[in-house]
């Protein structure tokens, strides 16, 4: 088969994967809901080959992003719902909307000014629309990770003043979570013990939003620095003739302690 650089392709693939008779019965089988968590699996990719700036890993998992967003819009129109050229059509129109500063008249705006201005004419979008629920937080999507969410949802509660005004606050309150922690450890309180790590969480992503950081992304960086450094671990207790497991903590700390020392 010939490799193909044209989007109506790759439609035509689905189409013929997702045929009752003649397709793929993995492909017919799925639904929107069974189909989700690769869509999220498959951002999450992205993001890691965005990480590693593995460019030739990046265009791959876009492509597997694609697929899902192709996927979605064949059972959809299956259900003569919308199919990809309405995707297309429709954040076309909401990219040039949400851009007078580049398709308009506004121009010469600060980046501040864009941020402000996209939310703006994002919050009239909303509001034209009928609300199945009301409340400021409603339109914060429940799947997303939870740092993420946290961070949304901070940031919506500070467009009505509901936040601190100083990361030293914040981290005021985190130093306030940990006793509470404590108190809970004190008392053995399971279902307390994992509340207040929520809320110690949460302050945690609200700290990284104040100062523009993003809590995702520095957890992802944390969880590769811990595997590099306990990889160094293995190698070096390997090389001496050792398995994990017959090293006692104070050698792997030491080990641990050499490995953050050759990063610097």
């Amino acid at each position: 088969m010939q490799k193909s650089r044209d989007i109506q392709r790759l439609l035509e693939i689905m189409t013929a994967l997702r045929a009752p008779r003649t397709g793929c019965p993995w492909d017919i089988e799925q639904t929107f809901a069974t189909i989700v968590p690769y869509t999220i699996e498959e951002a999450y990719e992205v993001a890691d080959a965005i990480a590693r700036y593995d460019l030739a890993d990046l265009k791959d998992e876009l492509g597997d992003l694609l697929l899902q967003v192709v996927f979605h819009a064949r059972m959809a129109q299956e259900q003569n719902a919308f199919d990809f050229g309405d995707v297309v059509e429709a954040i076309t129109a909401k990219m040039i909307r949400r851009h007078p500063h580049v398709f308009g008249a506004k121009r010469d705006l600060s980046p501040e000014e864009v941020k402000g201005l996209w939310a703006k004419i994002k919050a009239e979008e909303k509001a034209g629309r009928p609300q199945e629920k009301p409340g400021l937080l409603a339109d914060v999507p429940v799947t997303l990770p939870g740092l993420t969410r946290a961070v949304k949802l901070q940031s919506k509660a500070s467009t009505v003043g509901f936040d601190w005004n100083d990361a030293r606050l914040v981290l005021d309150k985190i130093r306030e979570e940990t006793h509470e922690i404590e108190a809970a450890l004190d008392a053995k309180d399971d279902a307390a013990i994992q509340d207040e790590i929520g809320d110690l969480l949460f302050a945690v992503a609200n700290l990284a939003r104040h100062v523009g950081a993003d809590p995702e992304a520095a957890i992802r960086g944390t969880n590769a620095k811990f595997e590099r450094r306990f990889g160094h671990i293995e190698t070096e207790i390997s090389r001496r003739g050792q398995k994990l497991g017959e090293v006692g903590l104070a050698e792997m700390d030491a080990l641990w302690n050499d490995a953050k020392e050759r990063e610097k």
